[in-house]
C-alpha cells in the first residue's frame, strides 16, 4: 500500500510537471487587468518596484507593464527574492491546490477501501469541514462523490472485460452486491449485467424532425434522453443510433417524444432553452464540463481553456475537449459553446460548419 511519504513525492513530481510549462506574458498580463480569478492557480506575477508577487486576480492597484515579471508558482517567486501580498495571500491559495491534489491521490489509490471524510482529513492532517469546501471549490463534486465516480468507471472497466457481475462490484470497492443494486440504475442508467452485453434489455424510442441546422434525432430511455443526433437525412442518423446501441430494442416514439424534439428545434432560432430529463452515463470531470457548458449562455461561446479555468483545472483544456467530444446529448448540453483559444470554432462531431450555423443563429437570437 502506498505510504504517506511516497503520496508527499508523488505530489511534488506532478507539480514540478504541472509547472513546467512557458508562461505566455502577453495572455497573462490581460489576465492580471481583468482580475481574472479563473487564473488563479496558473502563475503568479511579481512586482519588481515593491518586491511583491500577487495572485492574478489580486484587488491592489494594477502596477505598471514593465515592472511585472511572471512566474509559474509561488516558490519559484520566492526563490528570485519576492515576497507573498498579504492582500490577496498567493502562498495559501497554492496550499489549497496542494491539499486537494492530494487528497485526490489518496482517493484513487483507496477508491476500493471505506475512506470516510475524517478518515482522509487525519490522513491529509486537516479538518474534515475545511478538506471538504476546499476539495469541492476546486473540483466541483465532494470526495463522496469523486469516490463514487472511481468506483463506477472501475466496474465499467471491469464488466467490460468479461468479468462476472458479482465480482466486478467487489473489486470495484463496494462492501456488498445490494449497496451496488441500491442505486446501480441511476449511476449506470440500466443494470449492470445489460451494460456488460452493450446495454442488452434497454428499450429506447426516437423521434427524427428536420431543423434549421439538418436533422435531428433524439432518444430517450424511461428515464431520460440517451441521444441527440445531427444529419443531413434521417436515414443516416437513425443508422448511427442502432449502431450506438447495437443490442437494445430501438422503436420510434409517440407523441410526447415528438414534443421533446420540436422543442429543441424550435430553441434553435430563440432565446428558449430546453431542460430534458438525461439518461447518461458520465464521469465526475465529464459531469463538471457538462455543466459549465450548460452555464454558458445563448450568443457566447468559451475557449476550452476558459472552461478549464472556470471548473477550477486550468491544466485541463485537452481535456475538456475530450469532454464535449463524447458528449451524447449535444444542443442539450451545449458542446458547439465551447471553441479554440483564437476564436475558431474548432472540431464538432456533426461538423464545423454545422457548428457554425449554430452560434451563428443563436448570436442572431441574442441580438449580437
Amino acid at each position: 500500500m502506498i505510504g504517506k511519504d511516497d503520496v508527499e513525492a508523488m505530489v511534488q513530481q506532478l507539480s514540478q510537471q504541472i509547472q513546467e510549462p512557458a508562461i505566455e506574458s502577453d495572455a497573462a498580463w490581460r489576465a492580471v487587468e481583468a482580475r481574472d480569478t479563473r487564473s488563479d492557480g496558473s502563475f503568479v506575477y511579481a512586482v519588481s518596484s515593491t518586491g511583491v508577487f500577487c495572485r492574478p486576480s489580486c484587488p491592489s492597484r494594477r502596477p505598471k507593464r514593465q515592472n511585472v515579471e511572471f512566474f509559474p508558482t509561488p516558490n519559484a517567486a520566492q526563490l528570485s527574492g519576492f515576497r507573498p501580498c498579504r492582500r490577496c495571500d498567493p502562498v495559501a491559495a497554492r496550499t489549497s491546490e496542494s491539499l486537494v491534489l492530494r487528497a485526490r491521490l489518496y482517493l484513487e489509490e483507496h477508491f476500493d477501501e471505506p475512506v470516510t471524510l475524517e478518515v482522509l482529513g487525519r490522513h491529509l492532517d486537516v479538518s474534515p469541514h475545511h478538506l471538504q469546501r476546499q476539495f469541492k471549490h476546486a473540483t466541483g463534486v465532494t470526495p463522496k462523490e469523486y469516490v463514487s465516480a472511481l468506483r463506477i468507471d472501475a466496474l465499467k472497466t471491469r464488466l467490460k472485460d468479461g468479468g462476472s457481475v458479482t465480482e466486478a462490484i467487489y473489486d470495484s470497492g463496494y462492501a456488498s452486491g445490494s449497496r451496488f443494486y441500491e442505486r446501480s440504475t441511476e449511476r449506470l442508467g440500466m443494470t449492470a449485467s445489460a451494460y456488460r452485453r452493450g446495454g442488452h434489455g434497454m428499450s429506447i424510442e426516437f423521434a427524427v424532425v428536420p431543423s434549421s441546422v439538418g436533422h435531428l434525432l433524439l432518444a430517450a430511455t424511461e428515464r431520460g434522453v440517451c441521444s441527440v443526433m445531427l444529419g443531413e437525412d434521417a436515414a443516416s442518423i437513425e443508422d448511427e443510433l442502432r449502431r450506438e446501441f447495437p443490442n437494445a430494442t430501438i422503436r420510434p416514439g409517440g407523441v410526447d417524444l415528438e414534443k421533446w424534439v420540436e422543442a429543441v428545434t424550435g430553441s434553435l432560432d430563440s432565446l428558449d432553452t430546453v431542460d430534458l430529463p438525461l439518461d447518461v452515463v458520465a464521469t465526475a470531470f465529464q459531469c463538471q464540463v457538462w455543466r459549465a457548458l450548460r452555464a454558458i449562455p445563448k450568443g457566447a461561446a468559451y475557449s476550452y481553456g476558459e472552461i478549464a479555468a472556470a471548473i477550477g483545472n486550468p491544466k485541463a483544456a485537452r481535456a475538456v475537449g475530450t469532454a464535449c467530444a463524447t458528449n451524447p446529448v449535444p444542443l442539450l448540453v451545449p458542446c458547439h459553446r465551447a471553441v479554440r483559444e483564437d476564436g475558431s470554432v474548432g472540431g464538432y462531431r456533426w461538423g464545423s460548419d454545422r457548428k457554425q450555423r449554430i452560434l451563428t443563429k443563436e448570436r442572431s437570437a441574442a441580438g449580437q
